[in-house]
């Protein structure tokens, strides 16, 4: 779920990388492993996508079995990167990332019985279509072009992580430039992804999902058999190593892991980054029913207890381990799991599983952005909902296409600058964009008022800008350090600025 906040790669982290080919494992494993995984997709794409039509892309034709949308919304929310971070969380930050968990369930409820229940009442492609029924014209393109903004950058950030990874664990070897490998990743995940859609993508990130569910589960089961570890005992040693504190009550103003902070933070993430955001909304739209769909979310956000308590579970195995090999704990964090699973540390099959369950992770997440971007801008951008389904479907074939490259060019834009770290800054940027979706749709929610519609574009960048002073001069100023919960300010600030453009009519 912290894809926007969990974050922060640099180039330590692909020096560790290397280690993958050079030390543990021959890249005829990556080989294998690659096309097994692009083989099964696009078997799963050409059994899906049979009689596909606009309304298949857009929404699976709103017949897709909850319970393999809850497996799929799984592979959609957690990415490559934080497949790599929260192991390494645990090093500063222990066990506190389940105070957030706690908060996303609170949050999920928001989304189950209020927000799900509009979208379905209005029934709705794109989830922004509410905010042009609700306002009018500027407030829906301002709404979709955030949303557009923020998870195209994130997205390709995200994948951007997946090809350097294979870059130096593979097509290095090859002697195989880095565009290239670029564009056979994305001209893979179009070809899977083009013409089946949603109804496609429910299917293959639900496989990607138990796939790299497995590969987390297996790592952990191979370093606690070379610690010699059983569950009991390892209870025990974190206990013991004082790093599986879960709960933070002490310093409100100073700590930025105090309970209040990140349970508020993680539901009101959850709420925009889930429940605003098209790209995990469209899989629940394409549930038969309203009741399905809340089946799925559901069960969906009751296994993220478990399956966030396993990454971290992870983490202190790995501190243990480090801890018990003298093995010096990087100081960026994130370079705790790939160093210890792809040096001579431990079997190669741990090397073979983090490379499985990074692949998954990070396409589970890239092919569906890339679905929901083409029917956003498709469906918002374009007005194309209720064009001919022949035309329809050409423009989103082109907006598909389209996409893909812009995708291919931002991930090139990254690897030119030379700067991993740029992926933190990019991720914490994109963050800023939910505010201003969360302050649209509680103003439109919970008041009766119309609006100056022209106006919203001034109040969505506003309302960040300011949002962006308030946390830098705010240890300054108030001798506070603001946590996740920025995202309510930003969100706040951007129903203040509406309610002050409200019309009385």
């Amino acid at each position: 779920m912290l894809k926007s906040n969990i974050v922060t790669i640099d180039s330590q982290f692909f020096n560790f990388i290397c280690a993958i080919y050079c030390k543990t494992m021959n890249p005829i494993w990556i080989v294998v492993i690659l096309v097994s995984y692009f083989g099964l997709l696009l078997l799963i794409s050409k059994l899906t996508s049979r009689g596909a039509n606009n309304e298949s892309f857009f929404i699976g034709n709103r017949k897709s079995p909850w319970y393999i949308v809850a497996i799929g919304m799984i592979g959609a929310s957690i990415s490559g990167v934080t497949f790599i971070s929260v192991p390494g969380w645990v090093v500063t930050s222990q066990f506190a990332y389940m105070q957030m968990v706690f908060g996303y369930l609170a949050g999920y409820q928001v989304i189950i019985w209020l927000l799900l229940p509009l979208y379905y009442k209005l029934k709705l492609t794109s989830i922004y279509g509410y905010l042009d029924q609700r306002f009018g014209y500027w407030t829906y393109k301002s709404g979709a072009s955030f949303f557009l903004l923020s998870r195209t950058i994130g997205s390709a950030a995200r994948l951007f992580l997946a090809c350097a990874v294979l870059q130096l664990a593979f097509f290095d070897a090859l002697h195989i430039p880095f565009t290239f490998n670029v564009l056979i990743i994305m001209g893979l995940i179009w070809l899977y992804t083009h013409k089946g859609g949603i109804r496609t993508i429910i299917w293959t990130d639900s496989v990607l999902a138990l796939i790299f569910l497995t590969a987390l589960v297996l790592t952990i089961v191979f370093v606690m058999k070379d610690l010699d570890l059983g569950w009991a005992s390892l209870t025990s040693q974190i206990r013991e190593t004082g790093i599986g504190k879960m709960f933070f009550w002490d310093d409100f103003g100073g700590d930025r892991r105090h309970f209040i902070k990140y349970f508020i933070g993680g539901m009101f993430i959850t709420i925009t980054m889930t429940g605003l955001d098209q790209d995990l909304m469209q899989k629940n739209l394409s549930c038969k029913t309203l009741k399905d769909s809340q089946k799925n979310m559901t069960w969906f956000s009751l296994s993220l207890i478990p399956i966030n308590l396993l990454f971290l579970i992870l983490g202190a195995l790995l501190i243990i381990f480090a801890r018990s090999r003298n093995i010096e704990i990087p100081a960026a964090t994130d370079n705790l799991f790939p160093m210890i699973a792809t040096g001579n540390f431990l079997t190669p099959i741990v090397g073979i599983l983090f490379i499985i369950g990074l692949v998954g992770a990070a396409f589970s997440s890239s092919d569906s952005a890339l679905t929901a971007l083409t029917t956003s801008v498709t469906i918002d951008i374009l007005n194309m909902e209720k064009a001919p389904e022949e035309v329809t479907r050409k423009v989103r074939n082109r907006v598909h296409v389209i996409l893909t490259f812009l995708f291919l060019l931002i991930i090139l834009l990254f690897q030119a600058l030379n700067n991993r770290s740029v992926i933190d800054s990019i991720f914490t940027i994109a963050g800023y964009t939910y505010g201003p979706l969360l302050g649209l749709y509680a103003f439109g929610m919970f008041t009766k008022y119309q609006i100056n519609d022209r106006l919203v574009p001034f109040v969505v960048i506003v309302a960040p800008v300011l949002t962006y002073l308030l946390q830098h001069f705010s240890q300054q100023w108030m001798n506070y350090v603001f946590s996740f919960e920025l995202l309510l300010i930003n969100g706040l600030l951007t129903f203040i600025f509406l309610w002050l453009i409200r019309r009385r009519s």
